[in-house]
């Protein structure tokens, strides 16, 4: 026998699946907490026997009877209530007396006596009211039960639907017949969702209630193979037009252990001279041609905050060079970097780079490596280790070798007759050219003037320049190119297609944006009662929320997610929203509306823009620096942090006498042992080690003068504020609590 969900146990037994998880509970079931929990056979036969004995109370030969005996009741106390109240004789009679004025009876004196107003009540109105509420005449419920039956008859239940997402509460209603209150009252009370009408449902809670219905609900997925039918139309996979292709090779490592000074000794440029800091910020892709052949490299950024970045550049990749820093060694993101490298499963290649530096140490570089499972050739390994210098530019050639030597091992193919497809590296604004894109083609050839389908966006490929500025007509395989003319910037790492209908690739890409939109939708949820309190529970929960606009889609990304890992419990990085491109009164306006600060990184602020926000008071800051950012947002939020309380005792006194002072209550005379006791210090009062009361003194002198502070060794009275239940021998301590200034743990 197979497993049985707790829904439909339930409805086999003809109880609800709230009684059946209680009684599994009760049973020591207590994983079993949802209606789609499962039970396996011998767990469900044992909740069966639970219910037998109440299956075995009405039998089916004996229900007529019930039934009759049912009706024979009813009819005996309609005829009981008949006989209490005294049908009128006809209708005109009972107008006749209800017509007739009534006698006014005054309550009380001091009610005014009304004009009296007579109310003929209609005759269908008052047999209404004479009549028991279920009355309807004998022929008309004949005729209506005759009706209903013949209803039941015409319709048919579905067993079988098929939907397709986004499915709300109105379409699930639609499609299986019931009520939409139904629908949300039963989430509700026995989902704990609360929904409306236009309530995007999601495809778990769909097949739920299609479950608790009885109704098999099928999500449909045609639409997105037809898309992909006529995506992959057009392509052949012969072997006659396949043809060798360029090694795609990606430089992973450590920050600032050399990748891009390696790239531009091997470019014969200066890439390395236009990043901030000396550390890049974009992929960047690079096509270079060695002893007739060509490699392409994929430069990523080093630094732990482009761990995206770096993944999207490794699974994109053929071969990866591992680049370490002799001097240096293995350093956490070195281990990073390798881990993405295996996680794409493609070959490493390891550079030890800067071996002339006076600290190089190229055998503790190998076996810290060898650890890593990275052990070299002449170890005995699989893996090939090249000594390198950016600046002395040894071991370029050799690495160019064994790169190309790898690329012949994978015997890398693709189609050149193929409409181009690939990958988006980066996407950003031009302000001349519009919306750019860096691409890789991964296969085929794109044309200029190609209509050109990426993720939610579409456009022709109007102006193709390569990675050295130079225009192309037409691109081949492992080809990095620019490509302007987009509807709107693409999402980097989105994959692109060379379609052949312009039309059919904005349908698609406005259906993209659409299911975009709306999957958005299903994933807000609204505050409800339980959330609310559960938010009270967790104490007060600060936000910063930030507005963010970068110049590349990367750089977005990368930012916003630095920013979303500084939210503790207590405090949250909210992002408002983010784009590329500059700021705009727009953004300024929302942050206004939404009290958020504006970070733009590497871009400006237009004019417009920079005069409303000193009108409105918004904060705008500007970066070149990633981590000058993360770091400013940081201290900000310790700022907002709740400070550290942390009480000091400062000092005990002990109560030597005790006065009653009458309109003042009971004053204590006493003695300072240790410390000191101040007049807006707190005090709590000891007895037999015992704390009594914790307050406030309402006064502290010295004989008769009122004094601020009293220190060990002398006396001096005092007076607890509301409170009299003092005796001689008790101890008062003063105690202060202060706050300390707090910093994130991260």
């Amino acid at each position: 026998m197979e497993k049985i969900r707790i829904s439909s146990l339930a409805k086999e037994l003809g109880v609800k699946s709230g009684l059946l998880i209680d009684k599994c509970h009760e049973r020591g079931l207590t994983h079993i907490t949802h209606h789609a929990n499962t039970l396996l056979p011998e767990q469900a036969e044992m909740i069966r026997k639970l219910f037998q004995p109440a299956a075995k109370v009405i039998p089916p030969k004996e229900a007529p009877k019930v039934k009759e005996a049912a009706a024979t009741t009813t009819q005996a106390v309609e005829q009981k209530k008949e006989t209490k109240v005294a049908a009128p004789a006809s209708p005109v009679a009972n107008v006749n007396r209800v017509v007739q004025p009534p006698k006014i009876v005054r309550i009380h004196k001091s009610i005014p006596q009304q004009p009296h107003v007579v109310k003929v009540t209609p005759v269908k109105t008052m047999w209404k009211k004479k009549h028991p509420s279920g009355f309807v005449p004998q022929k008309r419920r004949e005729h209506g039960e005759e009706f209903a039956e013949s209803k039941k008859t015409t319709v048919k239940k579905e067993t079988k639907v098929v939907m397709e997402l986004p499915i709300t509460v109105k379409d699930l209603s639609s499609k299986l017949g019931i009520r939409a209150n139904e629908i949300i009252t039963k989430l509700l009370l026995e989902h704990n969702i609360r929904a409306t009408i236009n309530q995007i449902l999601s495809e778990e809670i769909v097949q739920l209630l299609g479950l608790e219905y009885g109704v098999e609900i099928e999500i449909s997925k045609k639409e997105k193979a037809e898309e992909q039918d006529f995506l992959n139309e057009q392509i052949s996979t012969k072997a006659e037009d396949m043809v060798n292709r360029a090694p795609i090779v990606t430089f992973l490592g450590h920050v600032d252990h050399g990748k891009t000074s390696l790239l531009d000794s091997i470019r014969q440029t200066n890439v390395a001279a236009g990043e901030v800091g000396g550390i890049t910020q974009h992929i960047g892709a690079y096509k270079v041609e060695t002893n007739g052949k060509y490699v392409v490299f994929l430069d990523t950024p080093g630094h732990e905050a482009f761990t995206a970045m770096r993944a999207r550049g490794a699974n994109t990749t053929d071969i990866v060079v591992l680049v370490v820093a002799a001097d240096d060694g293995v350093m956490p993101q070195t281990e990073e970097a390798l881990n993405h490298a295996k996680a794409a499963n493609v070959p490493i290649v390891v550079a030890l780079n800067k071996i002339d530096k006076p600290g190089a140490n190229t055998l503790r570089v190998k076996q810290q490596l060898a650890s890593l499972d990275l052990s070299p050739e002449d170890w005995g390994g699989k893996t090939q280790f090249v000594e390198t210098s950016a600046i002395t530019k040894k071991g370029i050639d050799t690495l160019l070798e064994r790169l190309l030597l790898e690329a012949e091992i994978l015997e890398l193919k693709a189609n050149p007759k193929n409409p181009a497809r690939g990958v988006v590296l980066e996407a950003h604004l031009s302000e001349g050219r519009g919306v750019v894109a860096n691409v890789l083609i991964l296969d085929g050839t794109l044309h200029q003037g190609d209509v050109i389908l990426c993720g939610k966006t579409f456009g022709r490929a109007r102006l193709m320049m390569n990675d050295r500025g130079a225009e192309l007509k037409e691109a081949g395989p492992t080809t990095p190119v620019s490509v302007s003319d987009f509807s709107e910037v693409p999402e980097a790492g989105d994959k692109f297609y060379v379609v052949g209908d312009i039309q059919k690739a904005r349908e698609i890409a406005l259906e993209r944006q659409k299911k975009d939109r709306e999957t958005s939708l299903s994933k807000y949820q609204h505050v409800t009662l339980e959330s609310l309190y559960s938010r009270i529970a967790e104490g007060k929960v600060k936000e910063i929320k930030v507005i963010l606009k970068a110049d590349y889609k990367g750089s977005v990304e990368v930012l916003k997610k630095a920013l979303e890992e500084l939210s503790t419990a207590e405090i949250k990085v909210k992002i408002l929203h983010c784009g590329v491109g500059g700021i705009t009164e727009s953004d300024v306006l929302l942050a206004d509306a939404s009290d958020a600060i504006v970070i733009g990184f590497y871009v400006t602020t237009e004019d417009k823009a920079r005069i409303l926000a000193e009108e409105k008071g918004v904060d705008v800051r500007l970066y070149k620096i990633i981590y000058d950012a993360t770091n400013e947002i940081k201290a900000a939020m310790e700022g907002m942090l709740e400070p550290e309380s942390k009480e000091v005792v400062l000092g005990q006194v002990e109560i030597r006498q005790v006065y009653n002072i009458s309109k003042f209550g009971n004053v204590a005379g006493c003695y300072v042992k240790t410390g000191k006791i101040t007049r807006n210090s707190s005090i709590r009062l000891i007895r037999d080690s015992i704390i009594i009361y914790d307050g406030k003194l309402e006064s502290l002198k010295v004989v008769k003068d009122d004094v601020r502070e009293v220190r060990a060794g002398f006396e001096c009275g005092l007076k607890i504020a509301n409170y009299d239940d003092i005796k001689v021998g008790d101890i008062v301590e003063a105690y202060e609590v202060q706050k300390i200034a707090r910093t994130l743990s991260v």
